[in-house]
């Protein structure tokens, strides 16, 4: 009963703090500001995101005590790749591309994954992961060039490409997170999950000041917030959702195996997609309704593999080595 009311906390404050968080981050592209101009001052809004996810981030280190001595230099390099995925992310949307589209496109991450391990790995995938990457792409270029009713733009070929490089930083940061838990290892330590996200988070914002300062964009992002104080109420209820939903995540892998966690974070993927089409009246023939359903179909089709592989191997064999004692 105590774990059956912990997962629906997680999975509640998951569903509930990311879900209203893709709805203001779409809302904040779309807000027209005074002087007639959209909000285009991605770097700004990560720099902001970032220090609430590192004020978190510092309260849950300092409660539940740090781990000295983790190799910084890793946590800088996740760091990196974590923010470019994000400001990439951003930038298409930034661009025209609509919170639907980014939000299935961004739920292939296996994409780079297959690609990287047939290019440099040589490794052999089966038919059915093909088809269930092929279900996203395709579901999501349906939903892209598919016409809403009564008309409709589809979205930029730069907002595309930043899509695809927003994916290959995502499969660049899990082998760094790999190499930072590898390193910590050697030294005989482990990263707690408040660890990961100060240290993370902490070098996302140390970057996003020094090019939103560079750029110019930390002035000109204040000032046009400033003159539109009720899209500045949006970033910061944005930012607690991103520090608040990062938390709850935390607390589902302390409490239950990782997968639980990436069973929630999936599906509430395709909650924030049919979110997105109720709130903000995208228009949606059959054609993009059809693109939804296929791209669903390989999410969860991705989620169901990744859960039989669990069970598989924590399964007995029918005839177990013996254990020797060391």
């Amino acid at each position: 009963m105590a774990n059956a009311v912990q997962l629906l906390i997680g999975a509640g404050g998951i569903y509930g703090a990311f879900i209203y968080y893709g709805v203001l981050q779409e809302g904040i592209y779309n807000y027209v500001g005074k002087d007639g101009s959209k909000f285009n001052f991605t770097l700004f809004l990560l720099l902001l995101e970032c220090s609430a996810n590192v004020l978190v981030g510092l309260v849950g280190y300092l409660v539940t005590g740090g781990t000295k001595g983790l190799p910084q230099d890793m946590f800088a390099l996740t760091g990196g790749t974590q923010i470019a995925a994000k400001f990439l992310t951003n930038a298409a949307m930034a661009t025209g591309v609509s919170f639907p589209t980014q939000a299935l496109a961004k739920s292939g991450k296996m994409i780079p994954v297959m690609i990287g391990g047939l290019v440099l790995g040589g490794r052999k995938y089966s038919m059915r992961e093909y088809l269930q990457v092929a279900a996203i792409v395709g579901g999501t270029a349906i939903f892209n060039l598919a016409k809403g009713k009564g008309g409709g733009k589809s979205s930029s070929a730069l907002g595309f490409l930043c899509l695809v490089g927003s994916l290959v930083c995502d499969g660049i940061t899990g082998g760094c997170q790999d190499g930072l838990k590898e390193k910590a290892r050697k030294k005989g330590l482990k990263a707690k999950p408040y660890d990961m996200m100060l240290w993370t988070n902490f070098y996302m914002m140390l970057y996003m000041l020094v090019a939103s300062i560079l750029t110019g964009e930390f002035f000109t992002g204040y000032s046009w917030t400033m003159a539109n104080p009720s899209v500045l109420k949006d970033i910061l209820y944005f930012s607690a959702c991103s520090a608040v939903g990062q938390s709850f995540i935390f607390f589902v892998v302390s409490v239950f195996d990782p997968l639980v966690c990436t069973t929630i974070t999936t599906t509430r993927k395709i909650g924030s997609v049919l979110s997105s089409i109720l709130i903000y009246g995208h228009s949606m023939s059959m054609q993009r309704w059809f693109g939804v359903a296929l791209a669903v179909v390989g999410i969860l089709g991705e989620l169901e593999s990744k859960l039989f592989n669990s069970k598989s191997k924590k399964l007995p064999h029918a005839h177990p080595k013996p254990i020797h004692a060391a």
